[in-house]
């Protein structure tokens, strides 16, 4: 995803933690994929469906040589000091990975690692990965506070949880670029231009924030992409003194664990990819195909919302499509009149802000009552909270403090593919397919995808497919109207995979395990305990 937004999302209804953490997906527009097929630059406006056709034919990632390189060899046999860390349960330890791997030698980077051990009877099954996904979201962070507590006792009795965040995310080294102050103006950056002065403007924004990372994160920006963290976990597994690798990940962490399998096939243990990435897609269709996505979601919440008598876009009678036209409206006049918040700061609730609100209850339709108060106050002139459920999207504290969900997120996107525009005149050409995606957030996520466009670095990265030959059974979960990783995504990944099985949930909301559904949680829970994936087409509801 290469975007200024980001996929953690408040859940109503569910553990805290869990909803901060379980959405952690792809920065909205700039979707965090890593999969870009060369030349992604030439890519036509209108040529979606030609993109998916070329994505056909992307390379397969090849595997890396079983044996550990002598160079190497220090990483794979280190072993792993715990200690006590302040979560009651958890213990935390630091693991070490070169920083270039193609020069072991220039330097080391130092990562975040966290375990509760394995509490019950029942023969142990080793370790448990977990990434939350992002890029950018904090491993450490979601396993102390929701999947160590959260995950089903049988599954918590047999494995020990284990999570590290990647490098350049949250307690591994993180990305720095703007500060707290910049970040507030960032994030309030009008991307629905109304002339070539705030057209120029918002490409600014994009440019400063680049700017900032290489200034402030030269060391690491070379080195963060989702092949070095794939390669990092495998130095993990080792550390763990487990022979092959059990993991769960969501949303981008879909796209870390299909990366693993694909370098280290041979290793794979049981593998849960749930909220997948199609790792074949170009970034301009990536965050083409996330409009949809979003699209598609507004459609079953304002059907929802119409049907319900506190709904803010019309009662009984109204169209679906004059609910659209309503809140566009909306938005409309707060990008010229913002609304007072009662902020702190004193930022007012505009167009930017307010938008990124609503899309963040998309991720969850647990929200939807929360978005519902919230439109409602706003459209009455208090947006506090509309812009909580902003703030929660972008990690942004009380106390004014922004994680560095976006830095990191920017960071890896950038890496792992060539940017979806290069420029505000290729975008342009663009932007109208974007607005016939999603008539009410597509111009908006056409200009956050302008973010790699002045990255300080050349990605690395380049669309391919992954087959990960010989694996063991990996299990790719998708949700038929996920906002952020739409349904196709998932469908595409599990036929890449060569031991690929798809269990499909017919639901809302993003990402599908731990979210409500037995039928889900049960064929999950069954594939990690006994090892048994679920059966072809399996579908829930």
């Amino acid at each position: 995803m290469q975007t200024r937004s980001s996929p953690s999302r408040p859940r109503d209804g569910r553990p805290a933690a869990h909803a901060r953490f379980t959405a952690v997906a792809l920065m909205t527009a700039a979707l965090l994929v890593s999969a870009c097929s060369p030349g992604s630059s030439s890519i036509k406006p209108s040529s979606a469906a030609s993109a998916r056709s070329d994505a056909a034919n992307a390379p397969v990632l090849a595997p890396l040589p079983r044996a550990i390189p002598a160079a190497l060899a220090p990483y794979y046999t280190q072993r792993l000091t715990w200690r006590d860390c302040g979560a009651s349960g958890f213990q935390c330890a630091t693991l070490k990975a070169p920083l270039d791997y193609d020069r072991p030698g220039a330097g080391d980077v130092r990562l975040a690692v966290t375990r509760k051990a394995a509490t019950g009877k029942g023969k142990p099954l080793g370790s448990l990965v977990v990434n939350p996904g992002g890029p950018g979201g904090s491993a450490v962070g979601y396993l102390q506070q929701y999947a160590g507590l959260g995950y089903p006792a049988e599954v918590r009795a047999r494995y020990d949880m284990v999570a590290m965040d990647p490098r350049g995310v949250a307690r591994s080294e993180p990305v720095e670029c703007l500060d707290d102050r910049r970040m507030d103006t960032y994030t309030q950056t009008d991307v629905t231009p109304d002339d070539r002065a705030e057209q120029n403007a918002a490409a600014s924004a994009d440019e400063k924030f680049a700017q900032a990372c290489g200034e402030h994160s030269a060391r690491l920006l070379r080195h963060v992409s989702t092949v070095e963290v794939a390669r990092d976990t495998d130095i993990l597994r080792a550390a763990l003194g487990d022979a092959k690798l059990n993991y769960v990940g969501a949303s981008y962490g879909t796209f870390l664990g299909a990366t693993y399998a694909g370098l280290f096939p041979s290793r794979v243990g049981r593998v849960v990819l749930d909220g997948a990435l199609d790792p074949s897609l170009d970034s301009r269709t990536v965050n083409l195909e996330q409009a949809q996505g979003f699209e598609t979601a507004f459609q079953a919440f304002t059907q929802d919302c119409l049907r319900r008598t506190d709904c803010p876009l019309g009662g009984r009678g109204t169209t679906p499509t004059r609910a659209a036209d309503h809140l566009r409206a909306f938005f409309r006049k707060l990008d010229g009149h913002p609304v007072a918040t009662g902020d702190g700061d004193g930022r007012k609730l505009g167009e930017a802000l307010a938008t990124t609100g609503v899309i963040a209850a998309m991720y969850d339709e647990g929200a939807w009552s929360q978005l519902r108060a919230a439109l409602t106050s706003a459209m009455k002139g208090d947006g506090a909270a509309l812009l909580a459920l902003s703030d929660s999207y972008y990690e942004r504290d009380a106390s004014g403090h922004y994680s560095n969900l976006m830095m990191a997120n920017n960071a890896v996107n950038c890496l792992d593919l060539p940017p979806a525009f290069t420029g505000v005149d290729q975008l342009r050409q663009a932007q109208s397919a974007f607005e016939k995606a999603s008539p009410v957030f597509g111009e908006g996520l056409a200009w956050q995808s302008l973010n790699c466009a002045y990255w300080p670095v050349r990605a690395t990265g380049e669309p391919h497919r992954i087959t990960a030959k010989d694996a063991a059974p990996i299990v790719v979960v998708g949700t038929t109207r996920d906002p952020a990783t739409p349904y196709r995504w998932a469908q595409s990944l599990a036929h890449q995979l060569s031991s690929g099985h798809l269990l499909t949930y017919a639901g809302d909301g993003h990402t599908a395990f731990l979210r409500g559904s037995t039928c889900i949680d049960s064929a999950i829970d069954t594939y990690l305990l006994h090892g048994t994936p679920p059966s072809p087409g399996k579908r829930c509801s």
